[in-house]
């Protein structure tokens, strides 16, 4: 897409960039129709077409604004093409970006080094590996930046404004697009408009960005919204202390909820098992935070994940510790007891176990957090085998609050979900995911038991509270006693 727009520039017909564009296309899914599915080809295509169509006449109205033109063109550019590719971006996320424009001009200076010695170093490759390998090196700076660009972006608080995902939440979302743009053809419709999004902005700026009450006052634990993965916080009696266990799929996430919470130093960061829905937002975790130690159970598969954990610990100069059942471990305000897991991992480099995952999940830490608020019990994703073994063993697994297991799946016996009594159940769980996580059956198992069952994917990020009774509440909404 790049090809073409420099090409019609080139040539000095920039009228002629919209033909190029789409014999571009028909030429590419002739040769490749299976681009006619791919979301990245989709967004370069609309993003291409808003930098021909909208870009410059956007531009000009700035200069004439009084915009020196170098700026003009820098604010055009990453601003049309988040207008005219926000609807596919957020069909496919349920999300829409809020601070997309602003990282994306962060970004630009880095692009062309980027890509040029990137599309370099693969052609150089092929002739000379150790010359390559010079240019990689070469373009590893404008890399690093953008990959910084990308992870601050991502951890801006409610950098994100949800939205409904799938062909609905496009189709909408475009039509808002074009009648937006029909609008600033207007004056009078400008206005209108701008009127508009000021009225939005004092309503929704106060209630997403200034939530009142949050982080609740007095909170002992809180399950973050990280999407399809677990981040739970558990305080200590030390302020801006706390335990993390999980780190949920991605850094900003979780890096964003321990902000919100004012977390800058975690005694303890618990991997529960090796999933990358638990451990791919460490970074985040770590980042300009002081950590004492990461702990693993006796888990190391996938060997994969495994690496990744001990080389972005060793990064940070943190600790890798191992935890084992029967351990206890005590801060002030907060006690941990290992509970689990109770039986063998697979040996390292067991295809199969990697491949359906029950055995990885069968050996997470299972802990029983002793806080103000009463018993919790952390469960990582055991699902029936392990919760067995713990019945078995007559564990003791009462608890006040339950994170319930694997993300609410079909794979939670009843017996282990009575044996807990839980009188909260919390489901960390993404929204719209693909696993048909939760189960209606389970959600249906706990509320027959009495548990206030809450869940991430519909409440955000769930806070319990323990003064002067147990009570939960989640980011932005009213107190709930169980």
């Amino acid at each position: 897409m790049g090809g073409v727009m420099l090409l019609a520039l080139v040539l000095g017909r920039r009228r002629s960039a919209v033909p190029a564009l789409c014999a571009a296309v028909l030429v590419l899914l002739m040769v490749d129709p299976s681009l006619g599915n791919d979301p990245g080809f989709a967004l370069s295509v609309l993003a291409t077409g808003a930098l021909v169509l909208l870009a410059p006449g956007w531009s000009a109205a700035l200069r004439r604004h009084g915009v020196p033109p170098g700026i003009a063109e820098a604010l055009a550019v990453p601003a049309a093409a988040h207008v005219i590719t926000a609807p596919v971006v957020a069909g496919l996320s349920g999300q829409v970006s809020l601070v997309a424009i602003l990282t994306n001009l962060l970004a630009t200076p880095a692009v062309a080094p980027a890509t040029v010695l990137g599309v370099l170093a693969a052609v150089v490759a092929v002739l000379h590996p150790g010359a390559a390998v010079v240019v990689v090196h070469l373009a590893g700076p404008a890399v690093s930046w953008l990959v910084g660009v990308g992870h601050q972006g991502a951890a801006v608080p409610d950098g994100v404004l949800r939205w409904p995902d799938g062909a609905f939440g496009a189709l909408l979302l475009a039509l808002i697009v074009a009648v937006g743009l029909l609008a600033m053809r207007a004056h009078r419709l400008r206005v209108l408009a701008a009127a508009g999004l000021v009225g939005a902005l004092l309503v929704l700026v106060p209630t997403r960005f200034v939530s009142p009450g949050w982080p609740a006052p007095g909170w002992v634990m809180v399950a973050c919204d990280v999407g399809q993965g677990d981040a739970v916080v558990l305080a200590t009696a030390e302020p801006g202390r706390a335990i993390l266990v999980d780190t949920g799929p991605d850094p900003g996430p979780v890096s964003a909820c321990l902000d919100r919470l004012g977390v800058r130093r975690l005694a303890l960061i618990v991997l529960s098992h090796l999933h990358a829905d638990h451990i791919g937002g460490l970074v985040g975790a770590l980042r300009n935070r002081a950590v004492s130690a990461v702990a693993l159970g006796p888990g190391r598969s996938p060997p994969w994940a495994m690496a990744e954990v001990l080389r972005t610990a060793a990064v940070a100069r943190v600790p890798v510790v191992a935890l084992t059942a029967g351990q206890r471990l005590s801060w002030p305000g907060l006690g941990l007891d290992v509970l689990a897991p109770l039986r063998d991992p697979p040996p390292v480099g067991d295809h199969q176990a990697e491949v359906d995952g029950t055995a990885v999940n069968n050996t997470s830490v299972v802990l029983r957090a002793n806080t103000p608020a009463g018993r919790v019990l952390l469960t990582g994703d055991v699902e029936l085998d392990a919760q067995a073994d713990l019945l078995v063993t007559r564990t003791d697994l009462r608890a006040d609050v339950l994170k319930v297991p694997h993300h609410g799946s079909r794979f939670n016996a009843e017996e282990f979900l009575a044996a807990v009594r839980p009188r909260v159940a919390i489901v960390s769980v993404g929204a719209h995911n693909s696993y048909g996580h939760p189960s209606q059956h389970v959600l249906d198992t706990l509320a027959e038991k009495g548990a206030s069952v809450l869940r991430t994917d519909l409440d955000g990020d769930i806070a319990v509270v323990g003064s002067p009774r147990l009570q939960v509440v989640s980011r932005g909404n009213a107190l709930r006693s169980p």
